[in-house]
């Protein structure tokens, strides 16, 4: 079974940010963390996307449904967090920790 490689996902990545942020002028920052940003992603990987959005009314859980990502190759688990939340994030966070290590940035205002 075939599957999209790292570069094939990341191409395809920063042409939908490219295209998401000319969009929406509220998209600040969009990368992706997980195994493909690691470099051990199989065949059934998806993407983990975190998106970075000036503000949204939104709550959390439900912000991702807003986006559409069926233009990407491989699934995608999308997080979508406003600037605000972004920057009070606490650094010593697990999550914090891992985009800190991981993260791929693939578009940005």
């Amino acid at each position: 079974m075939k599957w999209p490689d790292a570069q094939t996902v990341e191409r395809a990545l920063r042409e939908w940010a490219q295209a998401l942020a000319e969009q929406h002028s509220s998209v600040v920052r969009v990368g992706y963390i997980g195994s493909y940003a690691r470099g051990d992603w199989g065949v059934g990987s998806d993407v983990d996307v975190v998106l970075i959005i000036a503000q949204s009314d939104l709550p959390f859980e439900q912000r991702a449904a807003a986006w559409d990502t069926t233009s990407l190759p491989v699934p995608v688990d999308l997080l979508v967090y406003t600037l605000d939340e972004w920057q009070n994030l606490p650094r010593d966070s697990r999550f914090a920790q891992v985009v800190e290590r991981e993260a791929r940035w693939v578009w940005e205002r």
